[in-house]
């Protein structure tokens, strides 16, 4: 399904040069299908369980959702070339709700 999406936009005769010039949502879902039909890695069994944060409350509804972030790293390290740990956690950090104590970015 992606990957339709994702040949329909080159057939509108756009030049596509540098990752840049793709929509981040085209790219990222298309990059995953890539990266799934590759099968270098594989989603581990514990994956089902686990939170992608501590101020989530449920795991990703996704199945495939290793591939998509996987996708959505390459795609911010191509971006921003030197991006480190604290980098990824202003993107894919959040706050986390402590009730009566005050709110920690996590």
């Amino acid at each position: 399904m992606a990957s339709q999406f994702y040949d329909d936009y080159f057939k509108e005769g756009t030049r596509v040069v540098t990752v840049k010039d793709v929509e981040p949502a085209v790219f990222i879902s298309a990059f995953a299908q890539h990266l799934k039909r590759q099968g270098r890695f594989e989603i581990p069994k514990w994956a089902d369980y686990v939170k992608t944060g501590k101020f989530k409350e449920l795991p990703p509804m996704d199945p495939d959702w290793l591939y998509v972030r996987a996708a959505s790293v390459v795609r911010k390290l191509y971006i921003r070339k030197g991006t480190g740990v604290g980098g990824f956690r202003k993107v894919y950090g959040g706050k986390h709700r402590r009730g009566t104590c005050t709110k920690v970015y996590a």
